[in-house]
């Protein structure tokens, strides 16, 4: 009965970056749908996070949180240096009197700590999930102290944030995701836990489906109503991604590789969703839209990303072999 689940699992996971690209195109196409999946959103958070302390040894994390440097620069980067510079640039052009959307907009993209599945993206691009997770990690818990600081400056009171209920939610998310993983990990063995790697990463796609599909509610009728206004809030939401990406790229050139790529992808796609639940909601038209068309570089960029990653992932690989041969003679 359930062989072919699980076959179809590994499948999915065996295709995981095309098939995680068709599903933000299938959460447009399928706007009925949105109504069923919407309650279950942060069901759908809560089992990635699950999947992706489940997918990640745990001594790959602490292996990074026992040397701290890389982390906290990265965070210290991700959540004060880039919404800071984002906020001041912006409030220089003089946008936000005049467009005070744009600058809600620009809070989600910038001030949010990375998605909850950038593990998960991390994992189906052949990486090591262990840096990405403990970022992940640390910038969720610097989220309820620099996130109402960034509000400030930038919206001043016209975003307001309550930093101790927002603090609570994320400590007792992690401590219940990381307490399910560890469980879960004792009971299958860490052995069972790596042959079903395919199955994890599957598993993975089908939440990413369900959360685009809930996401995506009214683009599809944006695209129909205002065409233009959606199509350069779709390019302005790849142009922020790949910028992220860009310069942390630069700034972290000094870093391996892998470890400059892992942290150029946490910084170019962030949990959005994470301030708008804060926010409860209330968010101008214009930033919500955003909201959901900035899903598509998240779902989209993997699937043009692969072949980079692939290539630092052998180049790692090969570096490691020269370094235990090294080592041993």
């Amino acid at each position: 009965m359930f062989k072919p689940l699980v076959q179809g699992l590994r499948w999915l996971g065996h295709r995981g970056t095309p098939a995680v690209a068709v599903s933000a195109f299938l959460g447009m196409a399928l706007p009925p749908l949105s109504s069923l999946v919407r309650p279950f959103v942060e069901e759908a958070i809560f089992c990635l996070l699950v999947l992706a302390f489940l997918r990640v040894a745990p001594i790959d994390v602490l292996a990074r949180l026992r040397r701290p440097k890389l982390v906290l620069l990265a965070v210290v980067w991700m959540m004060l240096a880039v919404p800071l510079g984002s906020g001041f640039a912006v409030k220089g052009m003089g946008l936000l009197e005049t467009m005070p959307a744009i600058g809600v907009a620009l809070f989600l993209v910038t001030a949010a700590p990375p998605i909850m599945s950038a593990p998960a993206f991390v994992s189906l691009l052949g990486l090591n999930g262990g840096l990405s997770l403990a970022l992940l990690i640390v910038a969720m818990l610097a989220t309820p102290v620099t996130a109402p600081f960034i509000g400030e400056i930038i919206l001043g009171d016209a975003l307001p944030i309550d930093p101790l209920s927002l603090g609570l939610r994320l400590v007792g998310l992690l401590i219940a995701t990381a307490g399910l993983a560890w469980i879960i990990r004792r009971i299958a063995g860490p052995d069972r836990i790596v042959s079903w790697k395919s199955e994890i990463d599957g598993l993975s796609v089908v939440l990413l489906f369900f959360f685009a599909v809930a996401v995506m509610d009214g683009v599809a009728d944006s695209f129909l109503a205002r065409p233009l206004l959606t199509i350069g809030v779709v390019v302005t939401a790849f142009a922020i991604a790949l910028s992220q990406m860009g310069v942390t790229l630069l700034m972290f050139r000094a870093s391996a590789s892998e470890d400059a790529f892992v942290l150029a992808h946490a910084v170019g796609n962030r949990n959005m969703g994470l301030i708008v639940a804060a926010l409860g909601g209330s968010v101008p038209d214009l930033a919500w839209l955003f909201f959901g068309l900035g899903q598509l570089p998240i779902y989209l960029l993997p699937l043009f990303l692969r072949p980079v990653a692939r290539r630092i992932a052998r180049q790692s690989a090969a570096s490691l072999a020269a370094g235990a041969r090294s080592s041993g003679q």
